[in-house]
């Protein structure tokens, strides 16, 4: 048996991929297979491997003073809010993650909640019988005359635009990190986020957790949208302030909002009035999903870490 690495946060189907890939490399793989909310016993579980693979489970300094012999960690994903890359660097542990492997699956399901939110879905089908040939609600709009902000213009904020410039009279994007050369290539019209948050009609958030990010969408920013917008999230739960958008539903506010993503996940109770009004359509996480992003990310999440452990370099790589 060759030296050891743990899948510590489970739940896909098959890790045959990874199994073989690493196998020929002289690595054996080992599945936590304990509650997944003991966070001890998954740190018990990874003493002695040199590489582990995490989806949701906290990395800290702790973690790492615990697995003195850990080389490498990565995340099945493309966030890392979960994971101290400070102290993964203090402890030399290098760290990484999968970039833009569902750019289409997660831009198509910001789309999906756009129409449905457009659309009023969720109470058409509730008043099929009942109010049958009735609209459900009089705010249902078109998009070809209206236009879509993107926070983020990343690799899946930059697909979403790729697809809904064609949806839209216009496309508004705030991303300072991004090049001036990707808005236009990508057709966006380069803006601030105040702009975005009073000119759109639709709002997608495409931004990464950081502590810039974090509550970015407060109650301040609500009371901006004067066009009464739809908000999107598939980013991260934390970027939008819970009792925010509670406040901006109650307000009116917003027109409707999709959501795949929560400040606590699964979502709590304080989710509850939130998700149960007819202008609110929440899915399970899963916008990162699709047969084949499903694949694309497995593998890619095995070769970061072969390559980490043999000291090559990967353009997913952290720190």
């Amino acid at each position: 048996m060759g030296e050891r690495i743990a899948v510590l946060d489970g739940g896909y189907q098959s890790y045959a991929f990874e199994k073989e890939l690493l196998a020929k490399h002289g690595y054996s793989l080992e599945l936590f297979d304990g509650p997944q909310d003991d966070w001890y016993a998954k740190v018990k579980f990874a003493e002695n491997a040199i590489g582990v693979f995490v989806r949701w489970m906290v990395v800290n300094n702790d973690f790492f003073a615990a697995l003195p012999g850990l080389r490498a960690v990565v995340r099945y994903g493309v966030g890392y809010d979960n994971i101290d890359l400070d102290a993964a660097t203090k402890h030399n542990v290098k760290v990484a993650n999968v970039q833009g492997y569902a750019n289409h699956a997660v831009s198509d399901h910001a789309l999906a909640l756009m129409f449905a939110c457009a659309r009023s879905l969720k109470l058409g089908q509730e008043q099929v019988d009942a109010a049958f040939t009735k609209p459900p609600r009089q705010e249902i709009f078109e998009f070809h005359d209206k236009t879509l902000g993107i926070i983020g213009l990343g690799r899946i904020g930059g697909t979403l635009c790729a697809k809904a410039r064609w949806l839209f009279q216009y496309v508004l994007a705030y991303d300072p990190y991004i090049s001036d050369q990707r808005f236009k290539i990508l057709g966006a019209v380069k803006t601030d986020l105040e702009t975005v948050l009073q000119e759109c009609h639709v709002i997608s958030l495409h931004c990464n957790l950081t502590d810039e990010t974090h509550h970015m969408i407060d109650l301040y920013s609500f009371e901006q949208m004067v066009k009464q917008p739809i908000i999107i999230n598939t980013s991260r739960g934390a970027v939008i302030d819970t009792p925010s958008l509670q406040q901006a539903l109650d307000k009116k506010l917003i027109h409707s909002a999709g959501l795949d993503v929560y400040e606590t996940e699964p979502p709590d109770e304080s989710y509850f009035s939130i998700l149960t009004r007819p202008n609110v359509f929440g899915t399970g996480h899963y916008a990162w999903y699709s047969d084949s992003s499903m694949l694309e990310l497995q593998r890619r999440a095995a070769k970061n870490m072969l390559a980490i452990l043999q000291g090559q370099s990967t353009m997913d790589c952290l720190n």
